[in-house]
């Protein structure tokens, strides 16, 4: 069934779509060694629409994320920096990073704090772009592989799917194989995958 911009969620499938995507999370969490008290949920108010299209970013979406980067005092925050990812979500989400780590600059922690940016299923940086590259071997390949099928809501093909048929875990895949390639043909190293970060500099 297509999904129309004008549908809308009940508050009922909301809820019952967020229990499964949190569980999902979590299992995720376990299949990696997270502690699951180490995962938190934002539900940040830009995105209980109920509809594919959200609200505008806001003043209490970013109150939600700066409080929890505050009481977390992180070392390192890791946020998607796919702004090709055609839902946009991902934009939002990391205005929201953006604006709170602003809010939050001048503390004394985040002077210990890096914000990295990575790519999803849509894209990679550009190879000069890249300012860290971790490396993959085949076991963490399949690792992460496992990590993203326990999303099983959001396994079987991609909701914005446009001309490519691949599922989101083969795009991924593909993406890091190539960059570990491209790393190869430089004359580094041969790994099986790479996944590559860019810094923001707040």
């Amino acid at each position: 069934m297509k999904i129309r911009d004008s549908d809308v969620d009940s508050e009922d499938v909301r809820f019952v779509k967020g229990i499964i995507r949190r569980g999902e999370a979590k299992t995720t969490c376990r299949f990696v060694g997270i502690p699951e008290a180490n995962a938190h949920f934002l539900d940040l108010p830009f995105y209980e629409t109920g509809r594919i299209e959200k609200s505008p970013l806001d003043s209490e979406d970013i109150s939600i994320v700066a409080e929890l980067i505050e009481k977390i005092k992180p070392h390192q925050i890791f946020a998607a920096g796919d702004l090709a990812d055609p839902h946009g979500t991902h934009k939002v989400c990391l205005e929201a990073v953006f604006a709170a780590v602003r809010k939050l600059k001048d503390k004394d922690f985040m002077k210990d704090c890096w914000v990295w940016l990575y790519k999803g299923a849509w894209a990679e940086w550009d190879i000069d772009l890249i300012e860290m590259a971790v490396p993959m071997s085949p076991d963490q390949v399949l690792q992460k592989r496992f990590g993203i099928f326990k999303h099983q809501s959001q396994k079987d093909g991609v909701v914005f799917q446009g001309t490519d048929a691949r599922e989101f875990w083969q795009r991924a895949e593909e993406r890091n194989s190539a960059t570990a390639s491209l790393y190869n043909k430089l004359g580094l190293a041969e790994y099986e995958a790479m996944e590559a970060f860019v810094r923001w500099k707040m």
